[in-house]
């Protein structure tokens, strides 16, 4: 065997090792796009189907509480008002620490992404 024979057989070695590993890591990467989507796609799902029926829960709690605030009160429109100033009140509560709640969001989503 001469030297440009075994110089040849090295290289086809390193070149067949080289292709499987890049085979190897795009199926890697399909696999981890498959699972972040999924994970994303089964998040998205199950907020938006709780969302719904939080937000559901809330009205009909808001304009049970706004009737019985305005029963106590002797005026239906004031129970509404005070209902309306209280999630007034809770969206500037919202509004004003809404960069602590990205950065909950964005380290917990950060973790489930990158998770190596």
């Amino acid at each position: 065997m001469t030297v440009f024979e075994s110089l040849n057989e090295t290289t086809d070695k390193a070149t067949d090792t080289a292709e499987r590993y890049l085979k190897t890591s795009k199926d890697y990467f399909v696999l981890k796009v498959f699972q972040q989507l999924t994970l994303t796609l089964s998040f998205l799902t199950k907020f938006a189907v709780i969302g719904v029926l939080i937000t559901l829960a809330f009205i009909f709690m808001a304009v049970a509480g706004a009737m019985a605030i305005g029963e106590k009160l002797d005026n239906l429109p004031l129970g509404y008002l005070i209902v309306g100033f209280i999630f007034l009140i809770l969206s500037l509560i919202v509004y004003f620490f809404r960069n602590r709640i990205n950065s909950k969001i964005i380290s917990s989503v950060g973790d489930k992404f990158f998770d190596e």
